[in-house]
């Protein structure tokens, strides 16, 4: 393999904590390659929030100046490609894509983020991320005092309902068909004033990804204006698998304090690693996992 393809680091994904962690690596005058397909999963998302200094700004901005401030520095490069193998090998690690290029590294940083598996309920995908969200500290400010529904049942609607409730009183959980609410979340729900639908929903209405009403299979329909919602996922690549790294119940990948995972020389940040999912959480992770990276080469090096 040519010396050119020989890497200290290669970072698989790079959006906020990928590009985080080259960062972090880059100022440490480490030779990194991050290599990313450039299909984050926020991409329909009109506007971040909840992340000092960048309040307000679209991903796509916030991604814009961080790939500049990251290029800046020379032993960063950038690979546009899809990564699909990886190999542990003798010096480290070997990782091919799609295109069939071959890279190797002595240690490896995951940052390939999640795909969501949206509901085949029309309309939600195209209001995914703009009326339908998944988070009320990265949304619920600006759909405050709205007409709000969550769709979900059981624990995770219990789970959603008080948060959602110090945001808006105006607010309908929509099941989604025969609930399996206990009597005791029920009475919780209904002291409040949050009503529980159980009908199966037909489509959501919608106008360039603002909801405007929910329809129902039986032909009744429900006004709204902001939906939350927790949709399975799946990570964008399963090398983490490949190579051997555990995986938690909830499908992250497993990692200690300092962002390692079970598998020595690999480290993983964002939101293959937590439910708490936010800019502002994917870039302080990545910056750990660049500087835990980096003090691990430098303690062999020593």
């Amino acid at each position: 393999m040519a010396q050119d393809n020989i890497f200290d680091v290669i970072i698989i994904g790079g959006s906020y904590a990928g590009l985080s962690a080259g960062m972090a690596l880059g100022r440490s005058l480490r030779n990194v390659l991050i290599i990313d397909s450039g299909q984050p999963c926020n991409s329909q998302t009109p506007y971040s929030h909840n992340f000092l200094t960048q309040d307000g700004s679209t991903p796509a901005d916030i991604s814009s100046l961080a790939r500049e401030q990251v290029s800046k520095y020379n032993t960063v490069t950038f690979h546009k490609g899809i990564a699909i193998e990886g190999a542990k090998t003798h010096m480290g690690f070997e990782i091919g894509t799609q295109c069939g290029e071959r890279f190797s590294s002595r240690k490896l940083i995951l940052a390939i983020g999640i795909k969501d598996l949206l509901p085949d309920i029309p309309g939600f995908s195209e209001c995914w991320g703009i009326s339908v969200v998944h988070c009320p500290y990265c949304h619920g400010y600006e759909i405050r005092d709205l007409e709000t529904g969550i769709l979900a049942d059981g624990d995770t609607a219990m789970h959603y309902a008080p948060l959602v409730n110090n945001l808006t009183k105006s607010l309908t959980v929509f099941t989604n068909g025969r609930s399996v609410l206990t009597s005791e979340q029920r009475l919780k729900l209904e002291n409040r004033n949050i009503k529980i639908l159980e009908t199966e929903i037909d489509r959501l209405e919608q106008s360039s990804g603002q909801i405007e009403r929910v329809i129902f299979k039986d032909g009744t329909t429900v006004p709204l204006i902001a939906l939350y919602a927790r949709v399975p996922f799946i990570q964008h690549s399963d090398i983490a698998q490949q190579l051997g790294c555990e995986m938690t119940e909830q499908g992250f990948i497993r990692t200690n304090e300092f962002q390692q995972t079970t598998v020595s020389g690999v480290f993983a940040c964002g939101d293959i690693t937590t439910p708490m999912r936010s800019v502002a959480n994917a870039v302080a992770s990545g910056n750990f996992a660049g500087a835990a990276t980096n003090r691990e080469l430098c303690e062999e090096q020593f």
